[in-house]
């Protein structure tokens, strides 16, 4: 993907025209993705951000509570879970920030985590204080009376 943010692709498609669309794509097409490429984008920018963060997908596994069999066909996207608090587990194990996080919750297709919701809540806070560990974010949620992210996978 690109260097320019959602917003600034917003802000120059409020002056193209239906005619200057073709116009638009060739100009813009490092930004934009295409919903074949998804399976492959997600997996090249979760571990391009392992690789700047020095995490291993061993160490990662680990840290999120599930195999490296398993987890390694979730981060290839080889097998599909639409369990949301699998993706958040690996991205605390790769000390994703908040950024991070919902970047690649997106790229899975799936909603960021949402500042409304209590649940998110307490995992955006997590975040933002660096507290990684999915057994300390769990004892948050539970303080908060909030469904925990270890449960049985």
């Amino acid at each position: 993907m690109g260097d320019k943010s959602t917003d600034e692709l917003n802000k120059i498609l409020e002056n193209v025209r239906p005619k200057e669309v073709e116009k638009y794509f060739d100009e813009n097409k490092g930004e934009l993705k295409d919903s074949k490429d998804t399976k492959k984008i997600f997996y090249y920018y979760f571990t391009d951000t392992l690789k700047e963060k020095r995490i291993s997908l061993t160490e990662l596994y680990r840290a999120a509570g599930v195999s490296p069999s398993w987890g390694g066909k979730i981060v290839r996207m080889e097998r599909h879970t639409t369990d949301r608090d699998i993706i958040i587990r690996l991205c605390l194990a790769g000390h994703f920030n908040l950024t991070e996080t919902n970047r690649a919750l997106k790229l899975y297709e799936m909603s960021p985590l949402y500042s409304r919701n209590k649940r998110d809540t307490c995992i955006i806070i997590a975040i933002n204080n660096r507290i990684y560990d999915i057994w300390k974010v769990d004892d948050i949620l539970a303080d908060n009376k909030q469904e925990l992210l270890s449960k049985e996978i």
